[in-house]
């Protein structure tokens, strides 16, 4: 065999049968015998998962006394603790539970010890209960070095408590929640997926919060987007439709600024059972620290008509509830849109322009929509045409017999000049300096109309170019007929005495002289169009 050369090998002395280890090796050891015991050390000292200081911390940042069931530490693969059965109670030791915990895992890593770290904590089965706006005692946070990159608190219950005792808590059930960067040096993120109990639905929302101001909690920043879905506003009583919306918010707890779009695509009064769309576009802005609600525009728009609205959704007067304070204003709308959200009959029964001014108080109460709902307003139709056969004849012969005709048939019977005042309480509409004009004649009209049994009872004059017994017929034509000479000795035409009464599907025009609700009324009086 023929071997070649190799290079020199670097040997190493070989350990001696039974001998000791080399230097060395020795070294090695004593190394790590010293980390492992100041590993010891420093972890028995100063490991930041140990129980008293986990709860000390808790205590701190919640303002709160801390009770646990159990505690049990972890250290591998991740150190952290376990916790069980955790209760804060804010204030004084007699007051409720403010935060209740079954289960709380704690998780951190060894290089985030260091930096004063935790990497994860998971909230299972946690419950808080916020009590009335004004009732509990205020809250002195102690900022904590310690930040956390991630909370789960899947599950969780949110209760805000009512003042009323009998009353159960508004609850807002916490399917997913995600926070992020938690800790006092700059703002957390956070991901949220909660059923809102009023109106009944699903948000789901992102974005930034805090840092907590402790001074003056409403200035801590906020901001984020969101998606509402599946409103369902029937828990108002009055009304329904499923709603859904999507916008934006930012500013500070105490005002934040929002901005969205909404769309209802079968909302309706329920006492008038006409679905219609409902879509709109608005801003506001909240104040966090109580909820209360100020529309600084809302464009709503639905079938030709388009109404905006301001207003506010405040705590009432009476600090039970919150009271919807809303100013209406439509131009060139559609009267026979507006009477469709209330009129059970298939079409409305009046339709032409409208223009509308109104102020609306929507106060907290068990009582219906149409029952509770207040309005003071005025409002004018221009061309309006009754959509009822029988009722638009009926002013059709009241414009013909005021012309001095006997054809009703003129197209030219629409009710023009159509104006008043308007006041709805309880279900009921009282009109005010009602006036209107139809060929040949004005008239001035007050009276009620009950939006609930559909009842009509409205007194008045009107003023007519013909004689008094052109506008009837019959034995009351010519009993008319010889009161005519005292109607001559008026200036600007006949003043006829007019009532409507009945209900809407079955409306009587007539004429009383007696009527001293009519008499009541002033006297209308005619511009060249009539």
């Amino acid at each position: 065999m023929i071997s070649t050369p190799t290079a020199p090998l670097l040997t190493v002395p070989a350990r001696r049968q039974g001998g000791r280890p080399g230097r060395a090796a020795v070294i090695v050891l004593v190394v790590l015998a010293a980390a492992v015991c100041l590993a010891v050390f420093f972890g028995i000292r100063y490991w930041p998962f140990e129980r008293k200081a986990v709860i000390q911390d808790l205590a701190e940042a919640s303002d709160s006394q801390v009770q646990v069931r159990t505690f049990r530490n972890t250290y591998f693969p991740h150190p952290g603790c376990t916790i069980e059965g955790i209760v804060f109670v804010h204030g004084s030791n007699s007051a409720k539970p403010l935060i209740t915990i079954e289960k709380l895992t704690i998780q951190g890593t060894y290089s985030g010890m260091l930096e004063r770290r935790v990497s994860r904590m998971v909230a299972e089965g946690m419950r808080i209960v916020i009590p009335p706006f004004g009732t509990a005692e205020p809250f002195h946070t102690t900022p904590t070095t310690i930040s956390i990159d991630e909370i789960v608190a899947n599950g969780a219950i949110l209760d805000f408590a009512s003042r009323n005792s009998d009353k159960p808590a508004l609850r807002f059930d916490i399917h997913e929640a995600l926070l992020r960067d938690v800790g006092w040096k700059g703002p957390m993120s956070y991901q949220v997926n909660v059923h809102n109990p009023e109106p009944p639905g699903e948000v789901i929302a992102s974005g930034k919060f805090g840092v907590w101001n402790e001074n003056d909690p409403s200035e801590t920043p906020l901001s984020g987007d969101y998606k509402f879905e599946h409103a369902d506003l029937s828990v108002y009583g009055g009304v329904a439709g499923m709603l859904s919306s999507l916008g934006k918010f930012g500013g500070k707890l105490g005002h934040i600024d929002i901005s969205g779009t909404t769309d209802t695509p079968d909302f309706e009064v329920t006492s008038g059972g006409h679905p219609v769309r409902l879509t709109s576009e608005f801003t506001a802005y909240v104040d966090g620290t109580n909820g209360d609600t100020f529309l600084k525009r809302v464009d709503a728009h639905f079938r030709k008509t388009h109404v905006v609205a301001t207003g506010s959704i405040a705590k009432s007067a009476s600090g039970k509830g919150k009271t919807a304070l809303l100013d209406l204003a439509a131009s060139n709308g559609r009267i026979e849109d507006l009477l469709g959200l209330f009129i059970k009959r298939d079409r409305a029964p009046m339709s032409g322009a409208v223009t509308l001014r109104a102020k609306v108080e929507i106060p907290p109460s068990e009582r219906s929509f149409l029952e509770k709902i207040r309005l003071l307003g005025t409002f004018g139709i221009d061309a309006g045409e009754f959509t009822k056969s029988s009722t638009q004849e009926g002013v059709n012969k009241l414009s013909a017999g005021a012309r001095g005709e006997k054809d009703s048939t003129d197209p030219e019977s629409a009710l023009t000049d159509l104006t008043g005042r308007v006041a709805l309480t309880n279900g009921v509409t009282n009109f005010a300096d009602l006036s209107f004009g139809v060929p040949g004649a004005a008239a001035r009209m007050q009276g009620t109309y009950s939006l609930i049994n559909y009842k009509i009872d409205l007194h008045g004059q009107m003023q007519v170019d013909s004689k008094i017994s052109n506008t009837t017929t019959g034995a009351k034509s010519l009993l008319l007929k010889m009161m005519d000479p005292f109607f001559k000795k008026r200036k600007k035409g006949e003043i006829l005495p007019v009532r409507i009464s009945g209900t809407y599907h079955n409306p009587a025009f007539g004429l009383d002289l007696n009527d001293k609700k009519a008499q009541q009324v002033a006297v209308p009086s005619q511009n060249s169009n009539h």
